[in-house]
């Protein structure tokens, strides 16, 4: 039940990845304005992997969000909605889905609040047709730094605007998000499933599918060798039509819990190549109207799944390697994954279009790449490894997503850091704002 009062949580806090693990707490109250006064910085779930929603170092307070989660307003005939910055996914499912609307682009996870949306910039399957959430942001209203709450937009202090959508919530406090919701013919999905044995021919298969298909994403083998590298899984998917649908609405049942922490190491490289195996060959239906929570958000499944990587933790690295580059970027890449020992479950792949707004906004056109890794000995130096491949082939990597990058490594993958800069020194000139990843990566 949510509160009037400022209440504080417990005096740790971490990203999903539960690496690394820092002195904190969160202020919530239903009033966002009211505890982001003096705040260095805005949490909503904490669906973010690694340092990005973190304090830095000396601070240990931080603003949640997530008492915060009101629709203000909802225009009926064109989708657009004013909410608070605390409103998740989830929530948005359970009220609108119903009535036919949807969230535009939604990312892997239903339980992220719309202020992270904006300040990581999500993206989703369709990235390849609609983008980023920030192409279908109408406008934000902001906490800036010298306590100015400000509503900012394509037309009032554009450089706030641009500069907060993919900007890690350095440039103010998230307080509330204007956007388009999409209407959708039913609420579930016609999915095609097509195996497909290694990363030339998955390339091949991303790119036939694109002029067709608003929706597709693969699984990889990144522990496959030889002519099976890159084996994989591919699905495609759309919005069923009214006369495609099942009769009953697809509601939300529980969560299977994962009730304590796993070992470490018990999602080591045998266990993976295993699953890997055995999940290549699992047999699928070619063609299928199915559940839309598995297909946006197959690992919501699980509580608490993190667990399962162990005490130290994981962390999550996704990149973008540039059309150009072709198929040879994307196999040189999962070489150096392979040699490097990336064991992982979940490895991902996406087709990217055309690059967003946001200053800091990850995709362009190109193909993104995601794996989990748990965090071992030698999990930096291949963090580095990757790192340095992505910048040669003139990739970038996700902030939302990562713990390990160097600055010097992500200022040479990132040409528009220096107008970031200047557009939240500009907003923010003693650096009042910032976070355990901005103290990483920039400095302050």
């Amino acid at each position: 039940m949510a509160t009037s009062g400022a209440a504080a949580t417990d005096r740790r806090l971490a990203g999903w990845g539960r690496a690394p693990v820092v002195p904190g707490y969160e202020l919530r109250s239903e009033d966002l304005a009211a505890v982001t006064v003096d705040v260095p910085l805005t949490r909503g779930l904490g669906r973010a992997y690694g340092d990005a929603a973190l304090p830095a170092p000396g601070d240990l307070r931080v603003a949640g969000s997530t008492l915060a989660d009101r629709v203000l307003a909802f225009d009926a005939d064109t989708g657009e909605m004013t909410a608070e910055a605390g409103l998740s996914l989830d929530e948005l499912y359970r009220a609108f889905l119903p009535k036919g609307w949807f969230t535009p682009v939604t990312p892997g996870t239903r339980f992220v609040t719309l202020g992270g949306m904006v300040a990581s910039d999500v993206h989703g399957k369709n990235h390849h047709v609609d983008g980023c959430f920030g192409r279908h942001v109408v406008a934000i209203t902001l906490r800036v730094a010298d306590g100015r709450i400000i509503r900012c937009s394509r037309d009032t202090h554009p450089d706030l605007f641009v500069a907060t959508i993919g900007g890690m919530g350095l440039t103010g406090h998230i307080l509330e998000v204007t956007f388009r919701l999409a209407r959708v013919p039913s609420p579930w999905i016609y999915q095609e499933v097509e195996r497909v044995p290694n990363i030339d021919a998955f390339m091949d298969a991303l790119k036939a599918s694109a002029a067709g298909w608003p929706m597709t994403v693969g699984w990889i083998d990144c522990l496959s060798k030889g002519a099976s590298l890159g084996r994989g899984v591919l699905i495609k998917g759309r919005w069923a039509e009214r006369e495609e649908a099942k009769p009953t609405f697809p509601s939300l049942g529980g969560q299977l819990p994962v009730p304590f922490m796993f070992p470490n190491g018990v999602l080591g490289l045998p266990t993976v190549k295993a699953f890997n195996a055995v999940y290549y060959r699992l047999p699928r239906p070619h063609k299928a109207v199915v559940h839309p929570v598995p297909f946006f958000y197959p690992l919501d499944v699980a509580r608490d799944w993190h667990r399962m990587y162990g005490p130290r933790g994981f962390t999550q690295y996704q990149c973008v390697l540039p059309s150009a580059g072709g198929h040879a970027a994307v196999r040189r890449f999962m070489e150096v994954v392979t040699r490097g020992g990336g064991a992982s479950f979940l490895c991902v792949i996406k087709d990217c279009g055309a690059e967003g707004e946001g200053l800091l906004s990850f995709p362009k056109p190109g193909t993104s790449i995601a794996l989990d890794l748990a965090m071992r000995d030698d999990t930096q130096a291949l963090i580095d490894q990757m790192n340095e491949r992505v910048i040669a082939e003139g990739g970038r990597i996700y902030l939302a997503k990562d713990a390990l990058t160097r600055p010097e490594h992500f200022r040479a993958m990132e040409p528009r850091l220096d107008r970031f800069l200047d557009v939240r020194r500009t907003w923010d000139p003693q650096g009042r704002l910032r976070s355990a990843q901005s103290l990483r990566l920039f400095g302050w």
